[in-house]
């Protein structure tokens, strides 16, 4: 059973977090790609939540959680996460993110791996050029809102197949995209824009997944490559998905970053 509840992170911003009571197990913290809410893991909540202490949160400006109309970058999000690591008084735990998500978990496997005892990259990369493309999108999204977005983004995160076979599922990720705050969506596109992970990451210790949809238009195998040579001790999975593996290869998924987390050593 798990309890939405609101954690303060500064400027009169509050994160809307899921958060399974401690039950003894590893923690797991899981973040979502830009245009998602925390409702994009359902599927790895549903087939793990046996295995870990979930904790899920909607990103800065996403689902239920707050955001000002105030520059954002990637330092930002990680504290947010250890915001909410020191809320729930966890000292360490495994870190998934996706998308966005991921490069928040580059940076926090960077600046703060004593948190962490290992990290999942997912359907991610270490930048995310062009800039343009990214500011580009803010501004279309301050002026027209959310709802021009949500077919073009379906299209890149999901097979046809997949769409076909699971329409109530995409009709659910509509609907999160199209919720989502054009502020918190816009800031987060700037955050895509001017980060840059790729020259950190040598100096990424933590043991590292890195999984891949091999159907994924966005963050490509040759991007999930580009992070495995960079960062030392990296594993790399390629699934039969789109963008969101988590929800289109949910099974494979699931196996990955259990399999993973297996080989991790805790305190």
């Amino acid at each position: 059973m798990t309890t939405l509840q609101y954690i303060a992170a500064g400027n009169g911003v509050s994160l809307a977090v899921d958060a399974a009571p401690a039950n003894g197990k590893p923690a797991i913290i899981l973040s979502n790609s830009v245009g998602a809410s925390l409702g994009m893991w359902d599927e790895f909540v549903a087939r793990c939540s046996g295995d870990f202490r979930i904790i899920r949160y909607d990103t800065r400006g996403h689902g239920q959680s707050q955001i000002t109309d105030e520059a954002i970058t990637i330092e930002t999000l990680g504290n947010d996460v250890l915001r909410i690591m020191d809320a729930l008084e966890i000292e360490q735990a495994t870190f998934c993110g996706l998308s966005l998500g991921g490069l928040t978990a580059q940076w926090l496997g960077v600046n703060h791996a004593g948190r962490f005892d290992g990290i999942v990259l997912a359907n991610t990369a270490a930048n995310f050029p062009p800039a343009t493309m990214w500011h580009d999108r803010a501004k279309a999204v301050r002026e027209g809102g959310m709802s021009p977005l949500v077919q073009a983004t379906i299209e890149r995160w999901f097979t046809k197949p997949f769409q076909e076979a699971n329409p109530k599922r995409i009709a659910e990720v509509a609907a999160m995209i199209t919720a989502t705050s054009p502020i918190g969506y816009a800031r987060c596109c700037e955050v895509l824009a001017s980060t840059d992970m790729l020259p950190a990451l040598p100096s990424l210790a933590l043991p590292v997944r890195i999984i891949c949809g091999e159907k994924d238009p966005s963050t490509t195998i040759a991007r999930g490559e580009e992070l495995a040579k960079a960062i030392p001790n990296s594993s790399m999975a390629v699934l039969d998905a789109a963008h969101i593996s988590a929800i289109e290869a949910a099974d494979t998924f699931a196996e990955s970053v259990k399999e993973f987390c297996s080989t991790l050593r805790r305190k």
